[in-house]
């Protein structure tokens, strides 16, 4: 049975901003889990209230109400904190250091010393494909090179526990790639990685469960692939004509209708609807030229559960 390497209890943050001192409930109550060896997708629009729950799980802020867990040590703890590596959002690298500097600079402060520290500064730094800069001052790299730098920060204390947030900002297809092969190959190692992303497609590729947030509240939350399974009940039927008898049929039922180059194509809720609708094109005397499950993908599922008419982000 895995442990739970997460766990966050009825996790709550209010701010209070402005000059009028206004009230932002930012996160609301939210609870979740994550399992040790998993790769977990914490999604949710802008303003939903990520960067602020991955600042109370590494303990930069304080929560207003709720508890959460890292490692089986409540948060703050600073012997949890030596095994986690984190990415923040828009990682902050001292400009006069170069990427070797800077990543021996958190080495040491993950308690690494010496020539070890020196050849797993440079390890890190090559599988994020800093290596060759490493030499340069930081303010001479790119926005994706500071982003793999911070990420090579992240790793250089081997950490048990991975807590990226946006990890593939400012990164081109090629670094995107690299990054996720990277996160695969963490896991293979035994590593257990948390982050945040807006591209759904590398989440749908790489993780194995998820959480989406809405407005400071849950509205997702499982293993991706029941998550996805279990929604994915619609099905495409296309015939070789429009007939007046099967179109009228289709209307009856309820199902959309287009027909197009003399060709209808009806588009069906739920799979026990298909036999009966085939049944009738065969009585119909209409051919049958497709049948195509239509599999709701993770950013279908986002759209209808995260995004509402009117909602804009969290202040």
């Amino acid at each position: 049975m895995s442990t739970d390497l997460i766990v966050a209890t009825a996790l709550e943050k209010r701010f209070r901003l402005g000059l009028l001192r206004k009230d932002v409930h930012a996160v609301q109550g939210i609870s979740f889990s994550v399992p040790a060896g998993d790769i977990f997708g914490f999604l949710g629009p802008n303003g939903a209230g990520k960067t602020t729950t991955i600042k109370m799980l590494t303990g930069l802020i304080r929560p207003s109400g709720g508890s959460a867990i890292l490692l089986g040590e409540p948060v703050p703890s600073a012997r949890a904190r030596q095994k986690i590596g984190f990415l923040p959002e828009n990682p902050y690298i001292y400009p006069y250091l170069t990427p070797q500097e800077f990543v021996e600079m958190c080495g040491r402060l993950s308690g690494l010393r010496g020539a070890a520290l020196r050849d797993r500064s440079r390890q890190v730094l090559d599988r994020t494909g800093v290596l060759y800069a490493a030499d340069r001052p930081a303010r001479r790299l790119s926005k994706g090179m500071l982003q793999r730098t911070g990420l090579a920060a992240a790793l250089v204390s081997d950490p048990e526990l991975l807590i990226l947030d946006e990890p593939m900002s400012g990164l081109d297809p090629v670094g995107r790639k690299e990054v996720k092969d990277l996160i695969l190959d963490e896991r293979r190692a035994g590593r257990t990685i948390f982050f945040s992303t807006h591209i759904l497609g590398d989440v749908e590729t790489l993780c194995d469960r998820v959480v989406i947030l809405r407005r400071g509240k849950v509205v997702v939350s499982g293993k991706l692939d029941e998550l996805l399974k279990s929604s994915s009940q619609r099905v495409s039927v296309v015939f070789g004509s429009a007939s007046d008898e099967l179109s009228a049929f289709c209307r009856e039922q309820g199902h959309t209708l287009e027909v197009a180059g003399g060709r209808l194509r009806v588009e069906i809720e739920g799979r026990d609807l298909v036999a009966p609708l085939l049944a009738k094109a065969l009585s119909a005397g209409v051919s049958v030229e497709e049948v195509v499950p239509r599999h709701e993908t993770l950013e279908d599922l986002f759209v209808r559960e995260a995004i509402a008419p009117g909602d804009g982000p969290t202040p």
